[in-house]
């Protein structure tokens, strides 16, 4: 994935003697706010986190670019996972700024997201395939009576942390999964041999699922009225390639009296391709992660009775087709009772939290 930039207004109330530079280091992806001296304006980068040196010459770059290379007035605070692991080489490479500090991670993410809702316009929205994006205005109360809380945060990143607050400074961690964006990336670039996360999102929305999953139409010949399941809800995802290895090995043994027991990676490589395109995979797999996602999202508001479901994090990056999954997963399974909302910077929550906590 090559370097992404993105700009927005902001009313930044803080000193300007300090050039602050907030970085979020997280399994997947590296990201970065600033503020440009003697602006209003918010900036955000992103590199991938295994390209931890090119990150570090980006943060090199800001400096000299917005902060005239000075480093003595320049402070980087950190936070995620790459924050800690990373500490000691961000250290060396900046000897000279004025300080480096590190900050929780789930706090940052609240932090991140009570901001863009109440000071960010047009920063939340609604998605699915019927209706298409509607921004979403909050109605306005005084901090005490803030209609927002309580809320779930779900953080899609590598994994899933889910978080419920309820106060701009009471929340907790209440669940998550291992299968998030790390699990899609991993498994599609081991079938697929895509070489980037893009790459894999660009596929999945043109691919048509229904080629490799089994849907309810597959098994019942039409819907199956009686637990509320159309003939077009996935059934078992990737079911018919199984299905469809099963047919063709039994053709292959009434067709040839002599098994062979060894395969090339050659053979191996011209059979998927005659059977399933990458496209199709993707959005397979896509699906299967993101429903997996939204029916646990679903359940921990069911649990901790919460009506507004926040999704964030670098797994979803605008791509229509997950958010347009993760809303009809929330939308099924609480049968309209709640809502997913969706952030047009969720993956740089935690990095504005950071950036926060130092200027607010």
């Amino acid at each position: 994935m090559t370097q992404m930039t993105n700009i927005i207004d902001y009313s930044c109330n803080y000193s300007k003697r300090i050039f602050t530079i907030a970085i979020d280091i997280g399994g997947s992806l590296a990201k970065v706010v600033f503020s440009p001296l003697d602006s209003n304006k918010l900036i955000f980068e992103t590199v991938e986190t295994e390209r931890i040196h090119e990150f570090i010459a980006l943060l090199h770059s800001i400096v000299k670019q917005y902060n005239y290379n000075d480093y003595k007035s320049t402070q980087i605070i950190g936070t995620g996972g790459g924050a800690f692991k990373f500490y000691e080489l961000i250290q060396n490479e900046f000897p000279n700024i004025k300080s480096l500090s590190r900050f929780d991670e789930m706090e940052c993410l609240i932090k991140g997201l009570n901001m863009v809702i109440h000071e960010i316009p047009d920063e939340i929205f609604t998605y699915n395939d019927q209706s298409g994006i509607q921004n979403i205005v909050l109605p306005h109360a005084p901090p005490e009576e803030d209609v927002i809380y309580p809320y779930l945060l779900v953080n899609i990143g590598s994994g899933v942390s889910i978080l419920k607050a309820d106060s701009p400074n009471s929340f907790k961690r209440i669940g998550g999964s291992s299968l998030g964006g790390g699990t899609l990336w991993g498994l599609l670039s081991l079938i697929t041999g895509a070489r980037n996360y893009d790459e894999m999102l660009d596929w999945a929305q043109k691919g048509d699922n229904t080629k490799v999953d089994m849907l309810v139409g597959d098994i019942y010949g039409s819907d199956y009225n009686n637990i509320g399941l159309k003939s077009t809800n996935i059934a078992s995802s990737f079911a018919k390639v199984f299905q469809k290895r099963s047919i063709d090995n039994t053709k292959e043994n009434e067709d040839d009296t002599t098994i062979s027991l060894t395969t090339s990676t050659e053979d191996i490589k011209e059979r998927k391709s005659d059977r399933f395109n990458n496209a199709d995979i993707c959005k397979s797999l896509l699906y299967a992660i993101s429903n997996n996602i939204g029916q646990v999202a679903y359940l921990q508001a069911k649990i901790h009775n919460v009506q507004n479901i926040y999704f964030g994090g670098s797994y979803i990056r605008g791509h229509l087709t997950t958010m347009n999954t993760l809303s009809y997963a929330i939308n099924f399974w609480s049968e309209g009772t709640k809502q997913a909302f969706f952030l047009k910077h969720e993956g740089y929550l935690g990095a504005m939290g950071a950036f926060l906590s130092v200027v607010e």
